[in-house]
């Protein structure tokens, strides 16, 4: 889809629930504000409440809301400050992603329950295939109400439905049933559903693209789909132009490819206020190397290659990677080859941001650990694993390196990337 956005909900009796779903075996299911409602979950005093969860600093990034807070205005990747502005009553949270990583899990699960044929498209979202689910649980929207009274049992979450004959259009029935619904876009009523929506509403239009088409007068996906692809062209590009134009009739061939994964997991910060210190430094992405790390095994994934980034006060962005003998996903290895690319690159300037990253994912089980010679039978993965099951029973800041133990300094915010 384009720009998030919200389309109109509801209204006309065609799309909806217990609309016809004949030849319609694509599901979009997004959990509602996944992020802001996990930590509701885990903190039931704030149901409710607006919770804000992103960077808690003056240059942190809003990464979810609550419906509490978006009715002042918030918004994903808006920027914190601006959310205060907006909503000065909401509670602030730092992003916790082990916890989101675990709730994923949990869902992605019961969404593979009721078929293989499942696409994560992120932690909170995913596209489904049901076509070979029908015999066992009935027809798309039936799977889809049992998928959403599984989620709210099992989960304590919500989420949002689309059921639609492609990908595409599916995606655009969860972002209307939001929150916490269902909606279903007959096969033979596509065009109905799509033509009036704004053209923002198709894939790939961005800010730009919006505004070159408004300026040719196309404000409707029913407006750009009768425009000649000519015009088109000239407003985003010929191959830009060829994608919209599919769309806007409803054309969109992809299937469900469960074969999509995670190809990178990173974390970086942020600081507050430049840093030149490489003592904070160091301590930075030893602590992101921990997370990273901490997602890895979380995830059974283990990475070859180690990637540093680093944003100078003029905002250059420098990037260096290393790829290891022995993929890994041991936090002190990434930190230890993070650091040594550090070192070797010497800024020797004032540091806006810090990120690392693993890359080359390969499932964990299926990648042989080599013990070097002369190394302890046990070592540092046995103590992160340690401390992995200490940090799900009593919360991640109640171990850590000692380094790391006096405690998260206010000059940082920190922003866990997704892939």
């Amino acid at each position: 889809m384009g720009r998030s956005q919200s389309l109109p909900r509801g209204g006309d009796p065609r799309f909806g629930p217990d609309a016809d779903d004949a030849g319609c075996p694509i599901l979009h299911v997004d959990m509602d504000a996944f992020f802001a409602s996990v930590e509701v979950r885990h903190r039931p005093e704030l149901r409710g409440r607006a919770v804000v969860v992103g960077g808690v600093g003056p240059r942190g990034v809003v990464s979810s809301a609550s419906y509490e807070a978006r009715r002042y205005g918030v918004r994903s990747a808006m920027p914190t400050m601006r959310a205060r502005v907006l909503c000065p009553h909401a509670v602030f949270l730092p992003p916790d992603f082990s916890r989101y990583s675990a709730a994923s899990r949990a869902v992605m699960q019961i969404f593979r329950d009721i078929t293989p044929l499942v696409e994560p498209l992120s932690l909170d979202e995913a596209f489904l295939d049901v076509a070979g689910a029908r015999r066992l649980f009935g027809p798309p929207a039936a799977i889809a109400r049992r998928i959403r009274e599984r989620v709210a049992a099992e989960q304590e979450l919500t989420c949002s439905v689309g059921v639609a004959s492609s990908k595409f259009v599916a995606k655009l029935g969860s972002t209307r049933a939001k929150p916490d619904g269902l909606l279903v876009v007959p096969a033979a009523q596509v065009l109905d559903f799509l033509h009036p929506l704004p053209v923002a509403a198709l894939w790939g239009v961005g800010e730009r693209a919006e505004q070159s088409l408004l300026r040719l007068g196309l404000r409707t996906v029913g407006d750009l789909a009768q425009a000649p692809l000519g015009m088109l062209r000239t407003a985003v590009g010929a191959a830009a132009a060829t994608h919209l134009h599919e769309l806007a009739w409803g054309r969109d061939s992809r299937r469900v490819s469960p074969e999509h994964a995670e190809k990178s997991v990173g974390a970086e910060v942020t600081f507050d206020v430049d840093v030149h210190d490489p003592t904070e430094i160091r301590r930075t992405l030893l602590a992101l190397a921990e997370k990273v790390g901490g997602r890895l095994r979380a995830g059974g994934q283990v990475g070859r290659t180690v990637s540093l980034k680093v944003r100078m006060a003029d905002f250059r962005t420098v990037s260096r990677s290393r790829t290891l003998d022995v993929p890994t996903d041991v936090a002190r290895e990434m930190f230890d080859t993070a650091w040594s690319l550090y070192t070797a690159l010497a800024p020797g300037e004032q540091i806006r941001l810090v990120g690392v990253r693993a890359e080359g994912l390969t499932p964990a089980d299926e990648t042989p650990r080599q013990l070097a010679l002369g190394a302890p039978e046990r070592g540092w993965r046995e103590a992160e694993v340690a401390a992995d099951a200490a940090a799900a029973r009593f919360g991640r800041s109640v171990i850590g390196p000692a380094s790391l133990l006096r405690g998260r300094d206010p000059r940082r915010n920190e922003n866990p990337t997704r892939p």
